[in-house]
């Protein structure tokens, strides 16, 4: 693909993803969160697979961000409660581990932190699929934007 194509291809990639952004309910907008930082994880163990340092160690960087910079920050503690601590010290922990994971080369943590990644999501979009239920709270901080890019490493 020549680079023309490439940077197009970007754009529209990129205008992609800010429409459904914009176009999101808080819900969907954490579920994509869970869903970028799993794809960004599996960008890093790929570049750490074939020893691409630099890069693995942006796509590390994506994912904690992600982790760090939206989910962590659209917790609401105060309506969440017990709850939303308990995600707020696992998100943590996942970060650390992602951190681990980069200093320590090791797949071993990244696929942890996936599977983590994995069972909330799976759980986030079930409740969303029931329309009785309420989703837990979500603060007035949730991300109204990604703030990471997760479509390229």
């Amino acid at each position: 693909m020549n680079a023309p194509t490439r940077n197009a291809l970007s754009a529209y990639t990129q205008v992609g993803i800010e429409t459904s952004v914009a176009t999101a309910s808080p819900h969907q907008l954490i579920s994509m969160l869970y869903a970028g930082a799993l794809v960004a994880i599996a960008i890093a163990k790929g570049h750490m697979q074939r020893h691409e340092v630099a890069a693995k160690g942006l796509a590390i960087s994506r994912a904690i961000g992600i982790i760090n910079e939206g989910l962590i920050v659209s917790l609401d503690e105060k309506a969440g409660g017990v709850l939303a601590q308990n995600l707020k010290a696992l998100y943590e922990y996942m970060s650390s581990r992602l951190l681990m994971a980069n200093l320590k080369n090791d797949e071993a943590l990244l696929d942890e932190v996936s599977r983590l990644l994995n069972e909330l999501k799976g759980a986030w979009d079930e409740i969303g699929k029931r329309p009785n239920v309420a989703p837990p709270p979500v603060s007035d901080a949730a991300p109204s934007r990604a703030p990471v890019s997760y479509g390229k490493a």
